[in-house]
């Protein structure tokens, strides 16, 4: 009996994206360091591939501050940023990339 191998994809919404584009930008233009902008830049898409093969390596979070993201909300860790996820399926729903110091009830 060999075990299934599922392919997830993943969707970047809308507001993740933007909170991708502000972080990198400020590296860009706020610190003047655009070598390290796309070092992160890099390192956040493998952390981001990381969570595409393997998504249930995160757990489940029932804090209040991630409720609003639905249910069966996880987060994966950034530098000091957290990515906050949900899966249904075989797709994988970022919602948000955000400071971790800003989610409540850790």
């Amino acid at each position: 009996m060999g075990l299934i191998s599922v392919h997830y994809k993943m969707i970047i919404g809308d507001n993740a994206q933007d909170d991708i584009d502000k972080y990198i930008d400020t590296i860009i233009y706020t610190y003047n360091a655009p070598t390290t902008a796309k070092k992160h830049r890099d390192a956040l898409l493998n952390v981001l591939k990381t969570i595409k093969k393997r998504p249930y390596t995160n757990v489940v979070r029932d804090t209040p501050s991630l409720r609003q993201f639905g249910a069966n909300v996880r987060r994966a860790n950034f530098k000091k940023m957290a990515i906050i996820y949900t899966v249904n399926g075989d797709t994988i729903f970022v919602h948000r990339l955000i400071a971790a110091s800003m989610i409540t009830g850790l």
